[in-house]
């Protein structure tokens, strides 16, 4: 078990690229943007918008996934007042969808956007959702094959010839090793770390037929056929970062958390972190029981390459938060796909890391934290 030379990133993220001087593909990618012509970059993207809006023959020159965070809102309104497209936007209502991202998604409808929502069949969703608990310890794997596929399923039956796709993880996490790649090509989402199992393994739970699976895979051949492109906006805008892409989209009308509110519930102290559905805060504390890190190892990660604190501040930070969820996040999910507080620890006890011991009182303890220095 090792951390990044440069930032504090561990090498138990899957996917995860360590060169041979210790550096994790997040800090490469961060240092290679110093070297990029963006001048070029942004040409390119721009040849491509105007590509769009001559071929296209939809309604739309371009669609673009929402999920109502801060990433949605700044490819929405880069789409359309920068690059002069006609967007369709594409949501994937998430199971218990917050306050804050319903009115995110209304938000970018004031804006005037068209948006297009799409919610699975909640009762197969729920299932699906409660088999990956027991078998990945990873219950929002289904909703991110509803959250890429839904765009590209659009896309391809309104015959709209662009995708925009927001951040390409194989850039900004470092796990270059998937097949995403670190390329501009958004067809390749479904190689995807959590996508590239397939969808057809849910075929394997009881009551689901293939038919009950439509929203949650997409036809990459049909598209490439039908020459549709898809991009990740962020391979060609040198401002983009979690921090920038906030900032921007709050004064377009983005909802995040107010001051006063408990961090520590949700492992991190980012106020745009994961704001459409609970279930995600689950999910990073269940992250962070598998790997030894969660959501705040990410943005302490995030802050430091931008030189938003320091190697000690992102490791404080760590420190205070990462792994926390409160019990009401955690009740909330065990009522939802229907189990007790004592089933899920029982399932979640098999699939901790070796990374975590026992302290001399009984209490487990994440000897990563030992390493970060």
């Amino acid at each position: 078990m090792k951390i990044c030379k440069q930032c504090i990133q561990p090498d138990t993220r899957p996917g995860i690229f360590f060169n041979e001087d210790g550096v994790c593909g997040a800090c490469i990618w961060n240092d290679e943007k110093r070297k990029i012509n963006w001048d070029l970059r942004e040409k390119e993207l721009q040849e491509i918008s105007n590509w769009a809006k001559e071929t296209t023959t939809s309604n739309y020159d371009c669609a673009i996934g929402v999920s109502g965070g801060k990433d949605s809102t700044l490819q929405a309104i880069i789409a359309r007042d920068k690059l002069d497209l006609k967007p369709l936007l594409v949501n994937s209502e998430p199971a218990g969808i917050t306050d804050i991202g319903k009115h995110n998604i209304e938000n970018l409808k004031q804006l005037g956007f068209d948006v297009l929502t799409l919610r699975p069949n909640p009762k197969i969703l729920k299932k699906l959702i409660k088999r990956d608990f027991y078998k990945y310890l990873n219950p929002v794997k289904i909703t991110e094959y509803s959250l890429y596929s839904s765009t590209y399923i659009i896309a391809e039956k309104f015959d709209i010839p662009l995708i925009i796709q927001g951040e390409n993880p194989g850039l900004t996490l470092g796990t270059r090793l998937t097949g995403v790649g670190t390329d501009s090509n958004a067809l390749k989402a479904n190689e995807l770390q959590t996508l590239s199992s397939g969808w057809k393994e849910y075929l394997e739970v009881e009551g689901v037929e293939e038919r009950d699976l439509y929203l949650f895979h997409y036809d990459r051949e049909k598209l490439e056929k039908k020459n549709t492109k898809g991009i990740w906006l962020q391979y060609f805008l040198q401002n983009w970062s979690q921090h920038y892409n906030a900032e921007f989209s709050k004064k377009y009308g983005l909802k995040t958390r107010p001051e006063d509110f408990d961090y520590s519930s949700i492992g991190t102290y980012v106020p745009y972190a994961q704001l459409d559905t609970d279930l995600t805060q689950v999910n990073q504390l269940l992250k962070c029981i598998k790997f030894g890190f969660g959501q705040c190892m990410d943005f302490a990660c995030y802050d430091f390459r931008e030189k938003r604190i320091s190697r000690k501040e992102a490791i404080d930070l760590v420190k205070m938060y990462d792994g926390k969820c409160s019990d009401e996040y955690i009740q909330k999910f065990c009522s939802y796909i229907g189990i007790s507080q004592k089933e899920f620890w029982y399932v979640t006890e098999k699939f901790r890391g070796p990374m975590w011991k026992r302290d001399k009182k009984g209490n487990w303890y994440n000897t990563l934290l030992d390493i970060l220095k």
